[in-house]
């Protein structure tokens, strides 16, 4: 059929049992997902055995378009397939290969043959541009693999959890549930909507005050990563008090509710932010250190307080710090993408103020690490090693687009465009080290800067 050929082969380090079931479970899909090539599953019905069918929505640069595949071959531990049925090609036949490599390794390889249309001549134009795509899409997707497999697997003393959690939808919470799905934990959402039929979603409401866990069942675990945003827009009166609000009642709520349950979780993490700090200039904070005297630090510190129910209960509670999270899906990064690439980006400010920054991989890390480390109470900053500032940023940034960065942003212009959120967020220094994480052992994936674009953006390092 004169079809094209891509191929891709990994080590990874478990048993062939434990890297096949990772891939049949729900989430695997959205777990491989490059995050500057991501998708949406608009349907699914079934896994990965033969006959299961899902519909994705997808791009091509910024066009959307949808893929409807369906699984057409399976063997337990050896192999399965999915086909192509629309898309953009003639034929795309997908097959994911397993064989055993010693009692504890295994070797995955993916192999895709494909066709375009009016393959005999395009094949010639195209092949060499698809096939460097397809490199960078695999290369990503098997280190995801890989990592996490072998962090479930070498994890055996953590038994699968049935894990609440609030903010679900939201940019961290729709990262690292399919992480804990894959891994075989089942999650239970929150949800403001009325909820669906799986079982899985509980209807909640801060404002009101209403939630009720009476029929769910033993929950082992809390991940409370509701709240409205700090960053957009202007603090006026009302949005203040919207976002406080947000932040102290959603987490009184919650911790009120599972610290009456007969048979509490065994620990509940909950979000805050490394605003409890304040600006601090380029003094090197630690989870010792106390509170600012900023609106955000105000926040922070009555929303970690709100969690004194589940505290009291003897539920170990985690308090997550978490700094700048750095992803192309959603908040700073993304925001940034499009001046950058336009030749519109430059320092904030003076550049001088420092940057607490860590990537979505090692924020899932992070709370994973937090989640099973029976060690960690209290806060944890959940930030990169190696801080930066602004000025470092926006040169790293620049550097891995291969884009000048000439226009700095004033101080003026910030603080007349944005008020006090422009003040607090973005021209604050916030110099925050994970001391917590560092002493408990967690190996963060990503200590610098570059390396972590690179990863994210999929850019290849010149």
């Amino acid at each position: 059929m004169n079809r094209s050929r891509f191929s891709k082969r990994t080590i990874i380090n478990a048993p062939v049992e434990a890297a096949f079931k990772w891939h049949s479970r729900p989430g695997a899909i959205e777990r491989l997902s490059p995050p500057w090539d991501s998708l949406k599953v608009l349907y699914r019905s079934g896994g990965i055995e033969k006959g299961a069918e899902v519909t994705l929505m997808m791009k091509a640069g910024p066009f959307p378009y949808k893929w409807f595949a369906r699984h057409t071959e399976y063997r337990e531990n050896e192999f399965f397939r999915d086909e192509q049925i629309k898309g953009p090609f003639s034929e795309w036949i997908h097959t994911h290969r397993f064989e055993p490599d010693g009692n504890n390794r295994c070797i995955m390889e993916d192999i895709i043959e494909y066709r375009l249309p009016f393959h005999f001549a395009s094949k010639f134009i195209t092949q060499s541009i698809i096939n460097k795509k397809l490199e960078r899409i695999f290369d990503y997707r098997h280190k995801i693999t890989a990592h996490d497999v072998f962090l479930h697997h070498s994890n055996n003393n953590v038994k699968p959890m049935t894990i609440l959690i609030s903010g679900a939808s939201g940019l961290i919470g729709s990262a690292i549930i399919p992480f804990l799905t894959t891994g075989g934990h089942r999650v239970i959402r929150l949800v403001r909507k009325p909820p669906d039929n799986s079982g899985d979603e509980i209807f909640w409401d801060p404002v009101s005050g209403t939630l009720s866990l009476d029929n769910v069942g033993k929950i082992d675990a809390v991940l409370h990563l509701a709240g409205e945003n700090l960053d957009n827009g202007r603090w006026t009166k009302a949005r203040k008090k919207k976002i406080i609000e947000s932040r102290v009642k959603g987490t009184e709520l919650v911790s009120k509710a599972i610290a009456a349950i007969e048979d509490p979780p065994e620990v509940m993490l909950c979000a805050s932010a490394i605003g409890f700090y304040g600006n601090r200039g380029d003094k090197v904070l630690s989870e010792k250190d106390g509170p600012g005297d900023d609106f955000i630090s105000s926040v922070c510190n009555n929303w970690e307080k709100a969690t004194s129910p589940a505290l009291e209960k003897g539920i170990r509670t985690v308090l997550l710090r978490i700094g700048v999270v750095l992803t192309p899906e959603g908040g700073a990064l993304q925001r940034l993408l499009l001046p950058f690439n336009l030749c519109l980006g430059g320092r904030v400010g003076s550049g001088r103020q420092y940057m607490s920054w860590i990537d979505m991989e090692d924020v899932i890390g992070a709370i994973y690490h937090s989640l099973t480390n029976m060690d960690i109470a209290g806060p944890v900053n959940v930030v990169s090693p190696n801080t930066v500032t602004n000025l470092q940023f926006t040169k790293s940034l620049g550097r891995i687009l291969s884009r000048p960065t000439p226009f700095p942003l004033p101080p003026f212009v910030i603080k007349l465009g944005f008020g006090q959120m422009g003040k607090e967020i973005l021209l604050s220094s916030t110099r925050v080290k994970p001391e917590v994480l560092i002493e408990a052992g967690y190996c963060f994936r990503n200590h610098d800067l570059d390396t972590s674009f690179r990863q994210m953006l999929g850019k290849r390092e010149l």
